[in-house]
């Protein structure tokens, strides 16, 4: 099975991030193929350092979620469009995040994926 997971947001709904990685980690445990595609104010996720101090009370920390989704090879794409429109360096991209056209996630997408939208 593949799963996509769209995350829209970071600091600004660090519940509804947070949310959207701990499903994208029990996705990857379930052996599913899973793409993480950070657009609009979900691409400063993918920023050195932006995660860090994220945590929801009761909830694990961004940064936990984040590095145990890479390090279990989960992909994360970064939505090219809204990275430029922010002004984000792309020098600034953590290890394994990669700058996409919106064209390569509908492709994957239209490859039978289920998408979950946060």
């Amino acid at each position: 099975m593949k799963t996509a997971i769209s995350i829209t947001y970071g600091k600004n709904n660090a519940e509804r991030a947070t949310f959207a990685f701990m499903m994208a980690n029990n996705s990857l445990a379930s052996g599913h193929e899973t793409v993480v595609f950070l657009n609009l104010d979900g691409v400063y996720l993918a920023t050195d350092g932006y995660a860090d101090d994220i945590h929801v009370e009761d909830l694990p920390k961004m940064k936990d979620l984040l590095d145990k989704y890479l390090d279990n090879g989960g992909v994360l794409w970064v939505c090219g469009t809204c990275f430029n429109k922010r002004k984000l360096n792309p020098e600034s991209l953590i290890k394994g995040a990669r700058i996409i056209g919106q064209v390569t996630f509908l492709e994957f997408l239209s490859k039978g994926a289920v998408c979950i939208n946060y």
